[in-house]
């Protein structure tokens, strides 16, 4: 009996073998896998490509006293700890994701941790059973898991085209901490062909246990990544011509943590050698809308993430404003999408520059006209309810008057709090850089991205025109350097808001504004911005970006990426978002307070509740009204 015990398990290996040459091993059944691995017979590395469409597991063995609260930090960081099963002290099976497994024996490599130092490697963890009797397994999802969805998608996985394990780095990233677990995000790295970013995101971002969409794409040194040669685990993975780095949270987030808490003793699958489970991944949590991919940068190269409903909320607000009451040729002005994606720079901005100020009533004290401060207060308003920093710089003359402006904002409940006022001079060839960054290093930029909105742009000659061709240059500091200088400074991006092509910014449509815009061979602005948001009225353009910023915050898609996957959503904020944005009743306000200071309408220099001639009720009140109507369908 025992010897035909012995002979037919001795078969089941042959056949396994056979398997193994034949079927290969991505088409291999996980308990197959399983028992080749427990008894020591694969000469591989990692399991990637294995037991193809079946999830994989990271694994994280701990005493039960830290069980707990590594349960907490997982939960509080699901996008690298997706937590698929926690099992009992002592108990090395999981039959929630396997039917025969044991823990001791079925990843391919183990690793040890003593006090956060990692002591060695073993193929078995079945000398230390008595150890385990005392300790927890986690069982974590793993990226290997999504890829024969991103292969059905037709998405190369170069890993496995290349036969090495995947690229794992340390980031910048901190987790959310759970005392007494606490370290960065690991992330893997797959390059993507930038033809297939949206279908790498649109297969990956409902496989949550997998740890679903990507958190980065683009340049690695975003995260804090130097090298892509030089992966802290893993192999380095050759991009193609034309690959797009891009980064999954990874599982292996977990060993950090483990190595951070110096416990006396836990244990951790080496990195690329998961647990196989019986699971298949057809379980998926659905996401509010279908991801579109945007490039927010070329220097560095940066692509954001946003539902294609929140996408069309935003296309939308974009059509509101675009109309052109003035009959002054704007439509020929307009760029599609350039809301979206200013907003999505705007969004992944850590600190903001606003400008505004067109002084075109030069027989006037002040000579301002009314629009453009509030579209300005409207974006500062949201901006400081996301909890960005934000500065406005404007002319050194202008500097009282703003000062009055910003403090009755803050009285009139607009603003949270007041905003620091700065203004530029030129004194030397490098005060742009010196202003822009810190000592003037370009590795250092004190801002992520510069706003202008409604602010007199510098023509091709070297002057500043109002409308109407007069010169008034000598009302103006030369802010249009900012913007020129930060073309030259990698990550840092800018906006520009206009309704007439004289304003900062609309340097990259000038062609179309010397040929359909009355005298624009002589006033086009001549400096670009990154980003061209035309409006009707300068003012809808900021109250747009403002929606436009909350619509993409409150979408879920959006908001797991700009967090990098840790820590929790911030839906919990989003009613004070919701009041920071314009309203009715708070411009308002404000026009009757640039009244009082005798800032004037720009057409008709007015000292009525008009903006650009048009008045207040009935025009500027209902597209107020029809921006916050659309943000909250």
């Amino acid at each position: 009996m025992t010897s035909r015990m012995a002979s037919s398990e001795l078969k089941e290996n042959l056949e396994d073998e056979e398997m193994l040459l034949t079927g290969g091993l991505k088409s291999l059944l996980p308990h197959v896998l399983r028992r080749i691995i427990r008894l020591n017979r694969l000469n591989i590395s990692n399991t990637s490509g294995m037991a193809e469409g079946y999830k994989q597991a990271n694994v994280v063995i701990l005493h039960k006293s830290l069980a707990d609260d590594f349960e907490k930090f997982c939960h509080a960081n699901d996008g690298p700890l997706p937590l698929l099963y926690r099992s009992q002290p002592g108990d090395w099976k999981c039959p929630s994701l396997s039917s025969d497994s044991d823990i001791r024996t079925d990843c391919l490599q183990y690793r040890v941790y003593e006090l956060g130092v990692c002591t060695g490697s073993l193929k078995s963890l079945k000398e230390y059973s008595e150890q385990l009797k005392d300790m927890v397994t986690f069982y974590l999802g793993c990226s290997f898991s999504f890829e024969k969805a991103a292969v059905s998608a037709g998405i190369p996985v170069r890993n496995i085209e290349q036969k090495c394990n995947v690229s794992m780095y340390k980031t910048a990233v901190p987790c959310y901490s759970v005392s007494p677990f606490c370290c960065n995000l690991v992330v893997t790295m797959r390059p993507i062909p930038e033809s297939k970013l949206e279908a790498a995101v649109l297969a990956t971002s409902e496989l949550k246990e997998a740890h679903g969409a990507p958190i980065h794409m683009g340049d690695p040194g975003l995260l804090g990544i130097q090298d892509l040669s030089k992966p802290d685990y893993g192999d380095p993975v050759q991009l193609h011509p034309g690959d797009i780095p891009v980064f999954w949270a990874c599982g292996v987030t977990g060993a950090e943590a483990v190595i951070n808490c110096r416990a006396p003793l836990a244990f951790t699958h080496s990195p690329g050698c998961m647990f196989i489970t019986d699971l298949k991944n057809n379980n998926v949590r659905s996401l509010r809308g279908v991801p579109q991919v945007h490039c927010i940068s070329q220097d560095p190269l940066h692509f954001s993430v946003v539902s294609a409903e929140a996408a069309q909320k935003i296309k939308t607000l974009e059509t509101l404003i675009g109309i052109d009451p003035g009959d002054r040729g704007i439509i020929h002005l307009q760029c599609q999408d350039e809301l979206l994606k200013a907003c999505l720079a705007i969004s992944h901005a850590r600190s903001v520059l606003i400008t505004t100020g067109f002084p075109t009533h030069f027989t006037y004290e002040p000579p301002e006209e009314n629009d453009g401060p509030p579209g300005a207060l409207a974006i500062a308003a949201i901006l400081q309810a996301l909890e960005k920093e934000v500065a406005i710089v404007t002319d050194q003359r202008a500097m009282d008057l703003n000062k009055k402006i910003i403090e009755e904002a803050v009285q009139l409940g607009i603003l949270k709090k007041p905003i620091p006022l700065l203004n530029y001079q030129r004194e030397s060839a490098d005060s742009a850089l010196m202003f822009l960054c810190d000592n003037g290093n370009s590795g250092r930029p004190r801002y992520d991205h510069l706003i202008a909105i409604e602010r007199a742009g510098m023509a091709a000659d070297g002057n500043y025109y109002n409308a109407r061709k007069v010169n008034i240059k000598h009302l103006v500091d030369p802010i249009d350097e900012l913007f020129l200088a930060a073309q030259t400074i990698p990550g840092v991006t800018t906006t520009g808001v206009g309704d007439g092509g004289n304003e900062l910014g609309m340097g990259k449509v000038k062609d179309a504004v010397k040929k359909h815009i009355k005298n624009g061979d002589v006033i086009a602005c001549d400096v670009e911005a990154d980003f061209t948001v035309v409006a009707g009225v300068s003012n809808w353009g900021g109250y747009a970006i403002a929606c436009a910023l909350y619509v993409l915050r409150t979408c879920e898609i959006h908001d797991r990426y700009l967090r990098k996957a840790v820590g929790f959503p911030q839906s919990s904020k989003k009613m004070v978002w919701l009041s920071a944005l314009p309203s009715v009743s708070k411009e308002e306000k404000l026009l009757k307070t640039l009244v009082r200071h005798g800032v004037r309408s720009g057409k008709t220099a007015s000292l009525e509740m008009e903006v650009d001639g048009l008045p207040f009720y009935n025009t500027h009140s209902l597209m107020i009204e029809k921006l916050l109507q659309e943000v909250q369908k």
